[in-house]
């Protein structure tokens, strides 16, 4: 009857590039930004992504670095995860079809890694540290101006004549 079940979608893709891409590429681009929302959400709810709070950027990225090799590594040992379903989960103990998402994996990661082992060796106590001279004093941080917002313009200034 010639009745579309859904409703056209408008992407436009922008850049002196744009032509080298295909519908069939825009579309998947498109279609990944779900699984970056995700991604981000359970980074923030689960990996602590945002919660390392430091004045140094560096060391920022270099923790949110590490949050994403950790979501690499559970992706990496989803197929070794057994679903430990909780008391109240009772769904997932019926459902044997259940898809594993990052949250089972991390639950289980316990007992992945004590079932594959690890190459790392264990710390050897090395003796006391000295820790800080005494009288030292750190430099401390610049200070910076507060920026304040400034008043609104009036209307009658930003009229054209």
């Amino acid at each position: 009857e010639r009745n579309s079940i859904w409703k056209p979608m408008w992407l436009i893709v922008i850049g002196s590039r744009r032509d080298e891409l295909s519908l069939v590429d825009c579309y998947q681009c498109y279609r990944q930004r779900y699984d970056m929302e995700h991604l981000f959400r359970f980074g923030k709810q689960r990996l602590l992504m945002t919660s390392y709070l430091t004045p140094d950027v560096h060391h920022e990225e270099n923790w949110f670095k590490l949050t994403l090799l950790s979501y690499v590594n559970l992706w990496a040992a989803r197929k070794l995860a057994v679903v430990l379903p909780r008391d109240w989960e009772q769904y997932l103990k019926t459902n044997k079809s259940i898809k594993i998402t990052p949250s089972l994996v991390q639950r289980d990661f316990s007992r992945i890694i004590t079932t594959l082992g690890t190459f790392a060796k264990f710390p050897k106590r090395r003796g006391f540290s000295s820790g800080r001279i005494k009288g030292y004093k750190k430099a401390p941080r610049t200070r910076h101006d507060v920026i304040k917002k400034g008043s609104k313009k009036s209307t009658e200034n930003l009229k054209a004549p």
